[in-house]
């Protein structure tokens, strides 16, 4: 059985997993540009990048179970679709994107990579024991709701001192 390249396409976040240092890095920067690209082109981008975050969700759930079927790779480093999900999660709960969109995009970035890459508390629990499609996107879904709780947190402190 052979995995399609499309899918692969889509799990390495359009190649970006492919690129030969911190995959994941890459995959959340990804997911920071198509956030921004929203921003600009869509009317109420919260919703839009929040509906985008559950479909690239349901879509890695999906093609990671079937890749790790066929390879036997369970969490292959070069999928990162999960960290666009995680970071695109992020960046929906940050209130209002027309206003400090850069602060809040650099905030949910770092916040995201932060909690994606030490996973504390759950996110670790769930990265080592949840199988296939569910552990991959499952620890970087809820590193998301983590960072978009404290970038948010971040945000109100940086408002005092604007």
């Amino acid at each position: 059985m052979k995995f399609s390249k499309f899918k692969w396409f889509l799990l390495t976040g359009f190649y970006s997993g492919l690129l030969p240092k911190a995959p994941g890095t890459w995959g959340s920067l990804v997911g920071i540009l198509i956030a921004y690209l929203i921003v600009l082109c869509f009317p109420n981008p919260n919703l839009t990048i929040f509906l985008l975050a559950v479909l690239f969700t349901i879509i890695g759930y999906k093609y990671t179970n079937d890749y790790e079927l066929i390879s036997n790779i369970h969490d292959d480093k070069r999928i990162v679709i999960d960290e666009i999900a995680g970071v695109l999660l992020t960046v929906a709960m940050l209130g209002n994107l027309m206003e400090d969109t850069f602060i809040k995009l650099f905030l949910a970035f770092v916040s995201f990579r932060f909690f994606d890459i030490y996973k504390p508390s759950i996110i670790g629990k769930i990265d080592q024991k949840a199988p296939g499609g569910l552990g991959v996107m499952g620890d970087d879904l809820i590193a998301g709701v983590f960072a978009g709780i404290f970038s948010g947190i971040l945000y109100m402190i940086f408002l005092k001192f604007k």
